[in-house]
C-alpha cells in the first residue's frame, strides 16, 4: 500500500473510488412539466428521526438550476438489471433523459418515479450546504416504494467501473 500527502483531485477521485457506492438517479419535475433527472451516486440516509437523506450535485451539471430549485425529489436507487438507465441520465446531454423510460404513477405533485427500481424515496427539500464543487441537498423522506422482489439485486459503482455481487 503507497501513501500521498499530495492530494490532487485524481488522486482523491482514485481514493475515493475504492468505496463501493449503489446507483441512483435523483428525478424532479418543474411547474412547467418539465423533467429533469441526473445519475447519482453521491447518496446516504442522514437520520432515522426525523427521516432524511441527503445527495450531491455539481455545480456545472446542467440540471444544477432544476434540481436545486425544486421543493421535492425522488432519490430512485437502481437495481443490477437498469445500469442503461444509469447511462442514460449520466450522459444524455441534449434529448430527453425520460424517452421510453418506464415510469411509475405517483401521488400528484411527485417528481418522476422509475419503474423497476430497488426503491424510491420521494423527499421533501430540507436544506441546501455548500460543498466546494457541489452543492448537498437534505431531502426529509415523506414517502418510499421498495420493490418486492425478494431477488432483485443492486447496480453498484466501485473503481470507476459497475459491478456486480455475487451471492
Amino acid at each position: 500500500m503507497t501513501g500521498t500527502e499530495n492530494i490532487t483531485s485524481a488522486a482523491f477521485r482514485f481514493a475515493c473510488g475504492r468505496f463501493a457506492t449503489g446507483v441512483t438517479v435523483v428525478t424532479v419535475q418543474e411547474e412547467s412539466g418539465k423533467r429533469w433527472g441526473l445519475t447519482v451516486n453521491s447518496f446516504s440516509s442522514v437520520s432515522l428521526d426525523p427521516p432524511l437523506v441527503l445527495f450531491s450535485i455539481d455545480l456545472g451539471a446542467n440540471s444544477y438550476a432544476a434540481i436545486t430549485a425544486a421543493d421535492r425529489f425522488a432519490i430512485n436507487v437502481l437495481s443490477a438489471e437498469q445500469q442503461t438507465i444509469s447511462d442514460r441520465f449520466s450522459f444524455v446531454k441534449d434529448e430527453d433523459r425520460f424517452k421510453d423510460v418506464p415510469l411509475l404513477t405517483g401521488e400528484a405533485g411527485e417528481p418522476p418515479l422509475l419503474k423497476g427500481c430497488l426503491c424510491t424515496i420521494i423527499c421533501d427539500r430540507d436544506n441546501t450546504v455548500p460543498g466546494g464543487d457541489h452543492t448537498i441537498l437534505i431531502g426529509r423522506v415523506r414517502r418510499i416504494v421498495v420493490t418486492e422482489d425478494k431477488t432483485a439485486r443492486p447496480l453498484l459503482y466501485y473503481a470507476g467501473c459497475y459491478a456486480g455481487l455475487k451471492v
